[in-house]
C-alpha cells in the first residue's frame, strides 16, 4: 500500500478519521484480498478523483480479470446509476411516463469474469452515487450468490471511505 500510504499521509488533520479508516478497511475484514482491492478499484474509479485512482491502481494486486470487472462495473454504474436514479425520482413523483425499456447496452453485465465479485463492485459504485434502485438490486444479487451481510458491509465501508478521501483531496485537503 505504498502509493495509498503516501496519499494518506498527505491528507490534512481534518481528515484524520479517513486516514485511520483507510488503513483499516483495506486490511483484513471478511473479504478476500483480491475482492477487497477490486471493490477499492471500482470505488476509486467511481469517485473520479485522479490521485486516488492512481494510488489504488498502483497498490491493487489483482488479476487482469478482477481489474477488468472493476473497471467495467464503475463505468456501467456511471451510466446506470444516473438512468435508474432518474426513473426512481420520477416514479416516486407519480409519473408513469418513463416506464419504458432502458434501451441502454449493458451486455458486459451479463458476461463478467466473476459474477459475484462484479455485482459487489457494482453495489459499491452504486452506494457512492446513491442510486437506491441499483443498490437494492445488486445487494439482492450478491446475497443470493452467498455473500454475507458482513462482506457487503465491508465493501460499502471501503466505498464510503474512498469517497470521503476523494472529497478531502478535491477540496484541496492534500498538502
Amino acid at each position: 500500500m505504498d502509493a495509498l500510504e503516501t496519499l494518506r499521509q498527505q491528507l490534512p488533520s481534518e481528515a484524520k478519521d479517513l486516514k485511520l479508516n483507510l488503513q483499516s478497511v483495506l486490511t483484513g475484514g471478511s473479504l478476500d484480498e483480491e475482492t477487497r482491492w477490486g471493490v477499492a478499484l471500482a470505488s476509486a474509479l467511481t469517485t473520479r478523483q485522479p490521485a486516488l485512482i492512481d494510488a489504488v491502481r498502483q497498490d491493487a494486486s489483482v488479476s487482469d480479470e478482477v481489474r477488468s470487472d472493476a473497471e467495467a462495473a464503475a463505468a456501467l454504474m456511471g451510466m446506470n446509476n444516473v438512468y435508474y436514479r432518474f426513473r426512481h425520482f420520477v416514479s416516486e413523483a407519480g409519473s408513469p411516463d418513463y416506464e419504458l425499456p432502458a434501451r441502454l447496452r449493458m451486455n458486459r453485465m451479463a458476461r463478467p469474469n466473476d459474477k459475484r465479485s462484479f455485482e459487489l463492485f457494482c453495489l459499491a459504485a452504486s452506494a457512492i452515487t446513491g442510486c437506491e434502485l441499483c443498490v437494492t438490486s445488486h445487494e439482492k444479487v450478491v446475497r443470493a450468490a452467498g455473500l454475507t451481510a458482513e462482506q457487503i458491509h465491508d465493501a460499502v465501508r471501503i466505498a464510503a471511505t474512498l469517497h470521503g478521501i476523494a472529497i478531502a483531496l478535491d477540496s484541496g485537503g492534500a498538502s
